[in-house]
């Protein structure tokens, strides 16, 4: 018989704070719909094509990072 390894789950403790205070008003971190084990960004409401948001803070990093 075979034991499945534990999948780690990434939670809020592990989003750095700056993350958290830079989410623009009515953006929230939940469960992703597309992979349950990673943290997914949500609307709490609508966002009107073309809202800008930002200033954004943290490291610049190239998409075969993330």
């Amino acid at each position: 018989s075979t034991t499945d390894s534990p999948v780690a789950v990434e939670t809020l403790d592990d989003v750095p704070e700056h993350v958290l205070r830079g989410l623009p008003e009515d953006v929230r971190l939940f469960p992703s719909a597309v992979d349950k084990t990673r943290l997914g960004v949500w609307a709490t409401k609508s966002i009107l094509k073309g809202k800008k948001f930002g200033p954004f803070v943290g490291d610049k990093k190239k998409r075969s990072q993330v």
